[in-house]
């Protein structure tokens, strides 16, 4: 029985939120209590921003999924395990509210864990 390659897994995910806040800015946004444009959606500005941020996140997760060969597999996994790390950092002491910062930093330094853990599965 073929076992699931969890770092190829955690690439595809990635990749996914990525392409997904790209297309709705708003699903980083609220979480992370930015500030709402008129209507309840995402000021112009915070949705460049979080765009560029999820267009880091699939090209990221895409060459996770994509990289062959252990030392480029681990590779592009630390640069995923570097971005989601100083997500935590900037996100955990910018934001304005506690429970933003909590949030927003628990749930990338989750990943970057998760990220970090997968690497054990490549390889020797």
């Amino acid at each position: 029985m073929e076992t699931v390659d969890v770092n190829r897994l955690l690439g595809a995910a990635t990749a996914l939120y990525g392409a997904a806040i790209m297309a709705r800015p708003a699903w980083l946004a609220n979480p992370c209590d930015l500030p709402s444009a008129p209507g309840g959606g995402v000021p112009r500005d915070t949705a460049l921003l979080i765009r560029a941020f999820g267009a880091r996140d699939t090209v990221i997760g895409l060459a996770m999924v994509a990289a062959n060969g252990e030392d480029a597999r681990r590779l592009v996994t630390w640069c995923r395990v570097a971005a989601d790390t100083s997500d935590a950092v900037l996100f955990g002491t910018r934001l304005d509210s506690r429970r933003a910062r909590l949030k927003a930093a628990g749930a990338a330094l989750s990943w970057a864990t998760l990220c970090a853990l997968s690497l054990r599965r490549i390889g020797p």
